[in-house]
This record gives C-alpha cells, sequence and structure tokens, in this order.
C-alpha cells in the first residue's frame, strides 16, 4: 500500500505544473472600437444630452464617451476607443474629437 501512496504523492507536484503553464496563456486579443470624428462637426452648437452623446457614440464608432465640463482638467492620454466631448456654461458642445 505504501507504494501506492507514494507514487500518487509523487505525481502531485508535475499535475500542478502542467496546470500551471496551460493556466498562463494570455486570452486572445480582442479588437476594440475605434472612433472615428469625420461626422462629429455636425453636433458642435447642439445643447450637450445623454440622448446626443448616444446618438455621437453610434455617429463615431467609439467605445466610450468623455464628456469635458468648461474649465476642467482632462488626460491627456490617447484612447483610440474614446471619444471627448467639451461643452461650455451653457452645455452647449464647442468640440467633439476622438483620444
Amino acid at each position: 500500500m505504501r507504494p501506492i501512496v507514494a507514487i500518487i504523492l509523487a505525481t502531485c507536484p508535475l499535475a500542478g505544473c502542467t496546470t500551471a503553464e496551460t493556466a498562463s496563456t494570455p486570452p486572445p486579443v480582442q479588437a476594440q472600437a475605434q472612433c472615428n470624428d469625420g461626422k462629429l462637426d455636425q453636433f458642435v452648437g447642439q445643447k450637450a444630452s445623454a440622448d446626443l452623446g448616444a446618438t455621437m457614440l453610434t455617429a463615431s464608432g467609439a467605445k466610450t464617451l468623455r464628456w469635458g465640463p468648461p474649465r476642467s482638467a482632462m488626460t491627456m492620454d490617447f484612447r483610440a476607443d474614446r471619444l471627448t466631448v467639451a461643452y461650455d456654461d451653457a452645455l452647449t458642445i464647442v468640440s467633439a474629437r476622438c483620444g
């Protein structure tokens, strides 16, 4: 009986190594949505709203929307899947661009 227990105990660490190698395989890369700001000039001058934001997301193909209130600081990192919309104190859109 003891030789069987010894064999089982000896193979347990090996089983752990094989599952670790399988688990470390990276997942497949998913394509991200690309923002296209070619059709966004039509929204400049309109009042900012949640509905208009959703329409702008659809028009640009962006994955995320970032609103830029007046006099606020924003990061300068570029994200190809993000639409950034700036508006003034009257909630009028002054610019819409990708990034």
